[in-house]
């Protein structure tokens, strides 16, 4: 559960730490810091998605990845992403495949981001805290979703999502 004193890295633009600071204080700042995401397709190719809680600081009510989170100070992506997949969802013994890293930006809500993503039909138990519910999308109606304005999208995924048409990658 996302508390405004939990510690986060600072980063630079190359994603080397040069301090720590509490979530409120990097938020209210834009300061670079690091966070990951976890794509969880199905079998049948599509993506499970998953609603914002209404709680959540940024980006409330908004669809992003399966799973995702800030690390903590300290914590490599791939621990993060594990961690994640297991406090939001529920999914643990997953073997994870990196995907990409995508650098700080405005875009990226500030975060270095690295994506991996899983296949698998194991079943899901969304924390109630952190999410509001779960979604499954095809690649079409994805693409749809990005052409659509407004917040619906959090910045970082939509972010990702541009990337992963953009790049071609097959389901």
């Amino acid at each position: 559960m996302q508390s405004p004193d939990e510690l986060f890295d600072v980063c630079d633009a190359e994603d080397r730490v040069i301090g720590q600071a509490r979530r409120a204080e990097v938020h209210a700042h834009n300061m670079l810091h690091r966070a990951v995401h976890v794509w969880v397709f199905r079998f049948d190719g599509l993506l499970v998605t998953q609603r914002r809680s209404a709680s959540k600081d940024q980006y409330p009510n908004s669809l992003t990845s399966s799973a995702s989170g800030h690390l903590d100070s300290g914590e490599d992506y791939l621990a993060a992403a594990i961690r994640e997949l297991g406090e939001e969802l529920g999914l643990f013994d997953l073997e994870l495949e990196f995907a990409v890293k995508l650098p700080a930006s405005p875009e990226t809500a500030y975060e270095h981001t690295v994506l991996y993503r899983v296949v698998t039909d194991a079943p899901l138990t969304p924390h109630a805290e952190e999410v509001a519910g779960l979604e499954l999308y095809s690649p079409d109606e994805l693409i749809q979703q990005l052409s659509q304005p407004g917040d619906n999208l959090s910045p970082p995924f939509r972010k990702l999502l541009k990337w992963y048409f953009e790049s071609g990658i097959p389901e």
